[in-house]
């Protein structure tokens, strides 16, 4: 048997990301790069999570109605910009690994 899962967000605030101290000393095409990047990894989380969600047989009851919806909306928003800036599945790091060559100055031009 295992223990409890530890909470996302720790009782002091958010998770801490790894991409502002990452992102030091990058030239500002990488920064941006970087940044779209994650963003992009952000929409492919959310639309994983309202697919995931949208396979619910359950019911629709007056605690299941707009209210609720909204909240897991906002939820799924928040968790998908945490794991994209923490760079837990690493979507963002392999399209900006694979963009980067483009950059100038990658010295693959």
């Amino acid at each position: 048997m295992t223990g409890p899962v530890p909470p996302a967000v720790s009782p002091g605030g958010p998770v801490p990301t790894r991409s502002p101290a990452r992102s030091e000393g990058l030239t500002p095409e990488r920064a941006a790069l970087r940044k779209a990047a994650e963003g992009f990894e952000a929409i492919m989380v959310r639309k994983m999570l309202a697919t995931a969600r949208a396979a619910s047989f359950a019911e629709d009851t007056p605690l299941t109605g707009g209210g609720l919806k909204q909240f897991e909306t906002m939820r799924d928003e928040q968790i998908a910009d945490i794991a994209a800036s923490s760079g837990a599945l690493g979507f963002a790091r392999s399209i900006e690994a694979s963009l980067a060559q483009y950059l100038p100055g990658s010295g693959e031009e």
